[in-house]
């Protein structure tokens, strides 16, 4: 089982928008069972990045992980949404 972090800058409101459809769209392509999902602010996970396998950010992140992030932004906008949940599927499948 793949480990999912959804990260925003105070782990509250955009980090739960992207929680919900991330949700859903597991439920709606049955990756459901293949994903444990996870909630936070990105200064509580800066230290724990390799713990999750799949990391999707609604907030800036340093240049030093940024090649391991997933930009949840598309969720918000609803502008590249379906490129992104490839990637996370991509992840998941991997």
């Amino acid at each position: 089982m793949k480990k999912l972090l959804i990260m925003c800058g105070t782990g509250v409101a955009t980090s739960t928008i992207v929680t919900g459809k991330v949700k859903s769209w597991l439920e709606d392509n049955g990756l459901q069972n293949n994903v444990k999902l996870y909630q936070s602010k990105i200064s509580e996970e800066l230290s724990r990045l390799d713990d999750y396998d799949i990391i999707v950010s609604t907030t800036l992140v340093p240049d030093n992980v940024k090649s391991r992030i997933i930009d949840g932004v598309p969720l918000l906008t609803g502008m590249g949404k379906e490129e992104m949940f490839e990637k996370i599927k991509a992840q998941i499948l991997a």
